[in-house]
């Protein structure tokens, strides 16, 4: 065997005995009369120790010899380290070799196997195998594995079912690009890589599977950011016979689950907020609710001046930043070229500072009297040593740059603990939005998902002030999951379909296979689908999802490790019945 112990377990309790091990020269150190070396794997790191005294001549020139990241075996004693190192859970131990084997041997790594390594973040991509071999890297994956295996536990102990669904599916025309597989067998016809098993899983609803999920790889052709990927990861779930609130006990109980299992951490509250409080109170529709700073419109007490700005605006709208009066007129000069900055848009920021005295002091003073300034004050939360940053201009426009100062002013003071956890169900979205470009409505979230009952008979009068029967779970300012009560009954997935556009003919091309399903005993059914890369890095305390991703892509869509995508040679081309362009 190769090895009879792994490099992390033996302890003083282990001296004397016989062993075997094996894996990477992490370093070693060389007197000339002793070499140490620090042996890798998986588990641990354990001390070898080669010495002119009790160690063969040769054996210990070989020692010598070996360079970083050599694979090695080697067979000796355990014996008590005469210098303990308390940082290594073997540091109490090293092994007397008595044999060594070179197993395969190493050219030098282009960057340091160690936590703080000195590879950039390209370079490490462009070897990722050896990244892999970093405690961080390989401590994400481990804690990756775990969460699946947690999911996994509990899902299975709630009666569902995981069931495969196909890679190879029908492209549609609805939400992000498809990626595309041209056919070799059917010429000029395409396969599309999956965006969801949406239709499969309400399939399997109809099939009277009841209960499903499945942990999947799903794709999408869009741009990239440090949280998207164009593989992604889904834990996605479908169940019949069930209600919203069904749905979203089950889901909570999950992420309880999980956050205790992975965490140990006990989450009592989900609370329920609808879609347009989130705007209205935050600016977005997955508020960060671990600290507060809601939104204070200040419609009321701002206009009717001589502040032309204010008074042309369509919302005036302002937060409190706690404790921030303590700012210097130079700090708050840059927080305004930051809100000026073009990925933020706003053409400039009032500010009052409210004083330890009961006072205000403001950058509009002229405009705005004490009175006015307290009511500011009151609208906004806003105590003695806070500063009042106010945006105006278009309302949705002005609540997604006051939003994006609200989480920008959280960072910098230290309100976004990654240990803290803050769930919150976002509910009752719009069912549909309206595309200027196309000049026709889109689902907000798909054209499976339901309308709320009391509100199907504005789809014919007012379409875009429907509510979707749809939920999504927020976690720390992050959409880690969303799901809906989806349609059941044919002819109100055919009325959907009438409203996103879709003549009668294009809807049964594109989704008459689930239009007849429906036609045989279709049960009431809804569904969820957590981002499974997204989930596993906020519960890892990080924000970026290739973290925990073995083999990433980078913000181009590239591997730059395999050098994928790549072009592919004319006798596949030909195959494939494709002529490329360049």
């Amino acid at each position: 065997m190769y090895r009879s112990h792994d490099c992390g377990s033996l302890r003083a309790s282990d001296v004397n005995k016989e062993v075997t091990l094996a894996g990477w020269v992490q370093k070693s150190r060389d007197k000339g009369f002793m070499v140490w070396v620090d042996l890798r794997d998986r588990y641990g790191v354990t001390q070898l120790i080669f010495d002119e005294e009790r160690t063969d001549k040769a054996l210990l020139e070989r020692a010598q010899k070996l360079g970083r990241e050599f694979v090695i075996q080697v067979k000796g004693t355990v014996i008590e380290r005469e210098s303990k190192n308390a940082k290594m859970s073997t540091g109490d131990v090293e092994i007397l070799v008595k044999e060594l084997n070179i197993l395969s041997e190493s050219k030098t790594p282009p960057f340091t196997i160690e936590d703080n390594t000195d590879g950039g973040e390209e370079l490490r991509m462009k070897y990722r195998y050896l990244d892999i071999r970093r405690n961080p890297v390989r401590e994400n994956l481990i804690f990756r594995s775990k969460v699946a295996m947690e999911v996994r536990n509990f899902l299975a102990g709630k009666d569902f079912i995981e069931v495969e669904t196909p890679v190879l599916i029908k492209s549609t025309p609805e939400g992000a690009r498809d990626f595309v597989v041209p056919s070799r067998m059917n010429e000029g016809q395409f396969y599309a890589l999956p965006q969801s098993p949406q239709t499969f899983k309400q399939l399997l609803m109809v099939g009277g599977m009841d209960k499903y999920f499945q942990i999947v790889k799903c794709f999408r052709d869009e741009d990239l950011r440090a949280d998207r990927q164009p593989e992604f990861t889904q834990i996605d779930c479908e169940m019949s016979f069930v209600e919203q609130e069904d749905v979203l006990n089950i889901f909570e109980d999950m992420t309880r689950h999980l956050l205790k299992k992975v965490k140990n951490i006990d989450v009592a509250d989900f609370p329920r907020m609808t879609y347009e409080d989130a705007m209205k109170k935050y600016g977005n529709d997955k508020p960060d609710i671990r600290f507060g700073m809601e939104f204070g419109e200040l419609d009321a007490f701002a206009k009717a001046k001589d502040f032309k700005i204010f008074n042309e605006a369509e919302l005036v709208v302002g937060i409190a930043v706690p404790g921030a009066n303590s700012y210097t007129r130079k700090e708050i000069d840059k927080l305004i070229d930051w809100v000026r900055r073009p990925q933020v848009g706003a053409l400039g920021m009032v500010y009052v500072r409210c004083n330890e005295d009961g006072t205000y002091k403001s950058s509009v003073d002229k405009f705005y009297d004490q009175e006015d300034l307290a009511n500011w004050a009151k609208a906004t939360g806003a105590k003695a040593g806070d500063l009042i940053c106010v945006l105006s201009g278009p309302a949705n426009k002005t609540r997604t740059q006051l939003s994006a100062l609200r989480m920008e002013m959280a960072e910098r003071l230290g309100l976004r603990d990654p240990e803290v956890f803050a769930p919150l169900w976002v509910v009752d979205f719009p069912l549909l939005e309206w595309d200027e470009d196309t000049e026709r409505y889109h689902a907000m979230h798909h054209p499976f998902t339901s309308p709320k009952p009391e509100d199907i008979d504005k789809l014919e009068t007012d379409p875009g002030n429907v509510r979707a029967n749809a939920y999504d779970l927020v976690m720390n300012g992050n959409e880690i999951g969303g799901g809906s009560v989806r349609i059941f009954d044919k002819k109100l997935q055919a009325l959907m379909f009438d409203h996103l556009g879709f003549t009668p003919d294009e809807a049964r091309a594109q989704f008459g296979f689930l239009m007849d399903a429906f036609e045989y005993g279709a049960p009431p059914h809804a569904g969820l689908a957590f981002g499974f890369d997204r989930l596993v890095s906020i519960l890892g305390g990080q924000e970026t999802i290739r973290d925990f991703i073995a083999f990433p892509k980078n913000n181009s869509g590239r591997d730059v490790m395999i050098d994928a995508p790549s072009a592919i040679d004319q006798e596949q081309l030909t195959e494939l019945n494709l002529k490329v362009t360049l």
